[in-house]
């Protein structure tokens, strides 16, 4: 199992609006995919950095899911994150394996 781990770092103003569209919109369109077992969304309170940060988490379960969500699926849905909230985040992805 792994976890695909997407930490945005908002603006202020943009915070509240990618929030909504995130839980309404984003996290399902994901979710449909159905390369994916779970979901979870988290805020970051003791962040360092300026703004509203958050985590979104994925669980896959094989790295071939993984792999096909990042060819197929995650390029038109990280386009439409782009437009719609340019310039006012920054993201980092990372992936993670489940040990223990």
């Amino acid at each position: 199992m792994y976890l695909y781990n997407v930490t945005l770092i908002l603006e202020d103003a943009a915070a509240q609006e990618w929030l909504q569209w995130m839980q309404e919109t984003h996290i399902p369109q994901v979710m449909a995919t159905g390369m994916f077992v779970s979901n979870r969304l988290l805020k970051v309170v003791d962040s360092p950095n300026e703004g509203v940060t958050y985590c979104a988490q994925y669980v896959v379960d094989s790295l071939e899911n993984y792999n096909q969500y990042q060819e197929i699926f995650a390029p038109p849905l990280q386009t439409e994150l782009n437009e719609r909230y340019k310039n006012r985040f920054v993201a980092y992805r990372s992936l993670m394996e489940f040990i223990g």
